[in-house]
């Protein structure tokens, strides 16, 4: 008598956990791969940055609810602060992220997303929930990359499941 067992798995989060059960280097290639195919976006987002948007944000400053120092916008730091992100956590919203790391960089991308306030009102608006310029920089990418990501997720979807 021979017994099988069948083990699917289901979604971008598995897949990429799965791979790194199997093989380490299996994981790696994945992550190299759905970088490549999502580097138009975070090129066309670094090229949005060309410039300090206001004149005083150059400078470094201090939160004044916790005293925090942050250091000045800086438009090469902006450009190096986007970057790809991979989370696979539980209850991760999203798994495959282009995100600013800078700080000064994110302040700008959101400020004023949740309260007015007079940072914000000299910046363009910007609606809940959406970023200044990194939002729609991959928006417009989204196309030719959910379309080419598919093919790496379902190349890495098939490796799982021959490993298993």
């Amino acid at each position: 008598m021979t017994a099988s067992a069948r083990i699917e798995v289901v979604g971008v989060k598995n897949t990429i956990n799965q791979l790194g059960k199997i093989d380490k280097e299996l994981q790696k290639e994945f992550k190299a791969n759905a970088t490549r195919v999502a580097q138009p976006a975070i090129n066309a987002a670094q090229n949005m940055y060309t410039q300090v948007p206001l004149s005083g944000m150059s400078r470094d400053w201090t939160q004044k609810k916790d005293g925090r120092k942050i250091k000045g916008f800086s438009v090469a730091k902006a450009k190096a602060g986007v970057q790809i992100k991979f989370d696979t956590r539980r209850n991760a919203v999203g798994v495959i992220l282009i995100i600013q790391k800078d700080q000064a960089a994110a302040i700008f991308e959101t400020a004023g997303r949740a309260n007015a306030n007079r940072l914000s009102a000299n910046l363009s608006p910007v609606q809940a929930g959406r970023t200044r310029f990194i939002g729609p920089a991959v928006y417009r990418s989204r196309r030719g990359i959910e379309a080419e990501m598919k093919h790496v997720i379902a190349d890495a979807a098939r490796t799982v499941q021959r490993g298993m």
